[in-house]
Formats: structure tokens, sequence, C-alpha cells
């Protein structure tokens, strides 16, 4: 193993393991297009699931909180979204661009501003009273996901709610001769702008500073006279925003959505926390990038390993770097 690390450190790390497995796919598939297809497919899932992995990644990493209720917000982002479009219908069948694009945009807008108040209220009222006790944060953040599906369900109903997309983000584009989705593409390109700008954030910024301190040694920064409680607030807000944002792309990349979401999505989104390394972004979006280019490659070569092929990806990645593969340096 050490000889493996040793290896991958000097051809670029764990950057490349993306880079592996796709070659690896593309000489087991054997078909150009079919992998190409199946590799935009798993970088768009990759960045959907980044979006609702990195706050939670961030909210344990700064908080040490073990937030089962985390996919709670992805639930209320996608119905809350998936509600916005509803409404906007008439823009959304519309010719006009213009029109297509402000109804996605306020949808989203929607998700991210309940995901901020919904952020502020679960923290406030559920977290901050088990602050240090992993166990009754994990009862009482499950507890709390029970709970908002029975609110999705007296809101919205239990039958599946389908989710109209913007005209503009219908059918495909051809990469050489291949077609690809177009909300495919959008979903990649939001999720790099949205890591883009929680990298600068963290790295170029203040407040990024102080969050990367609070994640190292927290007990620094209190010492230091800053407010650690309200910085807490504030990166538990973010990262609820964020499950809300990446519940939205996900309702409109799966066009039928049910109560169960947040709780089918939970799983994946902590395998991908997991493996990527606590309390590190550039790592969950490693994990995420794994994650979703496995699952459409396994998928496509071995249906029937397909719900699998996720816990597999993490038992051998924990067996080879227990800490995930870029874990925050503490």
């Amino acid at each position: 193993m050490e000889q493996l690390n040793k290896t991958l450190e000097r051809f670029g790390g764990v950057n490349l393991l993306p880079v592996a497995v796709a070659l690896v796919a593309f000489v087991l598939i054997g078909a150009p297009s079919s992998w190409v297809t199946l590799t935009v497919a798993g970088l768009a899932m990759g960045m959907m699931i980044f979006l609702m992995a990195s706050g939670l990644s961030l909210v344990f990493g700064l908080m040490d909180v073990l937030n089962f209720g985390h996919s709670a917000f992805v639930s209320f982002g996608a119905f809350v979204a998936a509600s916005v479009l509803g409404w906007l219908a008439g823009w959304l069948g519309s010719d006009s661009v213009f029109l297509n694009a402000a109804a996605i945009l306020l949808a989203f807008t929607a998700a991210i501003l309940f995901g901020l108040i919904a952020g502020w209220f679960f923290e406030t009222v559920v977290i901050k009273p088990v602050y240090n006790d992993h166990l009754r944060q994990i009862l009482i953040t499950m507890g709390a996901l029970i709970v908002s599906e029975q609110i999705i369900l007296a809101v919205w109903g239990g039958t599946p709610m389908s989710v109209p997309r913007p005209q503009f983000l219908e059918g495909s584009v051809l990469i050489g001769d291949v077609a690809n989705e177009v909300y495919r593409l959008f979903a990649f390109v939001l999720g790099l702008i949205v890591y883009l700008a929680l990298y600068v954030t963290l790295n170029r910024t203040r407040i990024g500073l102080l969050v990367r301190a609070g994640v190292e040694n927290r007990e620094m920064v209190e010492a230091l006279g800053f407010r650690i409680d309200r910085l807490f607030i504030g990166v538990f807000m973010a990262g609820s925003a964020l499950a809300a944002m990446g519940g939205a792309m996900w309702a409109g990349y799966e066009t039928l959505i049910t109560p169960a979401l947040g709780a089918e999505m939970m799983i994946v989104v902590f395998i991908v926390v997991i493996i990527g390394g606590l309390g590190s972004v550039e790592g969950t979006l490693l994990g995420a990038i794994m994650v979703g280019l496995v699952a459409n490659y396994v998928g496509f070569l071995a249906p029937k390993l397909a719900l699998a092929s996720n816990m597999l990806l993490m038992m051998a990645i924990l067996l080879w770097r227990p800490n995930g593969l870029r874990p925050a340096v503490k």
C-alpha cells in the first residue's frame, strides 16, 4: 500500500483516480460512443452529488456534527423547486430562452432560500442542544429526517411528483458523433462553478480562513476572540442551502420525485463524504466524481452489481486509505 501511495503521488496523486477509472472503463466497454455517454452521465451525477454532500462534509469537519438529517434539505429543495417550476409551466414551455432561464433561476433561488432558513432553524433548535454527543446527534437527526418526510407527505402528498424542465435544457447535443443530454452538461457546468466558488471562498477570503482554521483547531479560533457559534450557524446554513440546490438539480435530472428521495440519497451522500475525507471540499468533489463514474460504468458492464457498486468502492478505498482520499488536515 505504501508503495502504491508513493507511485500515485509521483504521477499526480489521488486526483488522477477518476482518470484511471475512466481509462479502465474505456478498455472494458470497447465502444467509444457508449464510453463518452457514460462518462458525461457519471460526471454530471458526480457534480449533483457533490452539491448535496459538500455541505455535510464542511459541517462535520468544522462542527463535528453527524447530521443524518442532512438529506431532508435535499428532499425539500427538490419539492420546492418542482413546485415553482410547476407554477411557471408557461415560462418553461416558451420558446424564449430568457423565460426558460428565469423560471429555473427562480426555482433554484426558492430552493436555496428555503435551505438557508431551514438550516438556521435546524441548527438552532435541533443541533445546538446535542453538540459533542454523537449518539444523540444520530438519534435526533434521524428523527428529524423522518419528521421531514412526513411533512413532505402532508404538503405534497405521497404520489410521485413530475418535474418539468425548461425547454432550452431538453434534448441532446453532439460531442463528436455522440449525443449527450443538455441537462447533464448543464449539471456538470453548474457543479463546477459551485465548486470553484467554494474553493475561492475557503482559500482566498477571510471567512474561508476562519472556516479552515476552525476545521483544524477550533480552540485556537475561539482564543483569538472570534464568535465560533456564529461561524457554525453560517456554515450550517450554507451547507443546507447547497443540499437544497443539489436536490433541485437532482429533481430535474430524475424528472419524477417521491418523499423518500432524501432517505434514498442519504446513503450515497455519506459514502461520498467518507471516501473523500471528512471536512474536505476537494475530497468531497473527488469522492462524488468517483461514485458517479463507477455507478455508471458498473451499471453498464455488470447491471447486477450496480446497487452494490458504491459500497464496494467505499470498502476498497477505506482499506487502502482509511482516512479517505483527501481528508482535511487536522
